[in-house]
């Protein structure tokens, strides 16, 4: 069947393990990655801004608003993308073409590495933004302990997709390395026939050692000699 074990999956159309699923490394980091960016953005949107006096709220990473915005936006979108690979991951022992296969994994490649590089960001910019935070913006030390989960779970998220992307790469990898498949581009090329050679009046062409022709050993015999009769 096309695409059998192909890129790190089973048999095509095999009946789903759940057990096996749970307990495979992508879907375990799939997880961590989903709980790490529902803890950033619920960090910053519950305990993230605060009310110094006025009606207005501020953002606690130094009353700058793109900081908790950024991190908002990328708590927000990991839950997302975590849930359609989720769902990718259970669907794609189901996929049988090999090229839908190749096609999920290097998606799945480049978000991943993508997304890595965006929570780098996130934990570099959050970071900076708090160490320049004075402590007169945040009465009460409101909001700071939401700051530092923020944070903290944003360098997590780092190792988990980077993780990601590692586990992607490999799939990948062991796909293209795989010689069960390398005759796809033959696809619809009759297999060549070997050549047979003429026959005349349905007799074949003795294939046996050659000999020499017969009565060749007589006519290689020595000429006899003569003596000279003497008067």
């Amino acid at each position: 069947m096309d695409g059998v074990g192909s890129f790190g999956a089973g048999l095509a159309g095999a009946a789903f393990d759940p057990v096996s699923f749970i307990k495979q490394p992508t879907t375990i980091l799939r997880l961590l990655s989903w709980v790490f960016s529902l803890v950033v953005s619920a960090s910053i949107v519950n305990e993230g801004y605060v009310n110094l006096g006025s009606e207005r709220l501020h953002c606690v990473f130094n009353k700058n608003a793109d900081a908790c915005n950024y991190g908002v936006f990328c708590g927000l979108m990991g839950l997302l993308i975590c849930s359609l690979f989720f769902l990718l991951d259970v669907k794609f022992q189901q996929i049988t073409s090999i090229k839908d296969r190749k096609k999920a994994v290097m998606l799945e490649v480049g978000v991943s590495g993508f997304w890595t590089f965006l929570w780098f960001v996130s934990f570099c910019f959050l970071a900076n933004q708090w160490s320049r935070t004075a402590p007169e913006n945040l009465p009460l030390n409101q909001g700071a302990d939401a700051a530092r989960a923020a944070i903290a779970f944003s360098f997590f998220s780092i190792l988990t997709w980077a993780g990601l992307t590692v586990r992607a790469v490999q799939k990948y990898l062991l796909g293209t390395d795989m010689t069960l498949f390398t005759t796809d581009h033959l696809d619809g090329v009759a297999p060549a026939t070997p050549y047979t050679s003429a026959t005349t009046g349905g007799a074949t062409e003795p294939t046996g050692t050659y000999q020499s022709p017969p009565f060749t050993e007589g006519l290689e015999a020595p000429a006899p000699t003569y003596q000279v009769p003497i008067y």
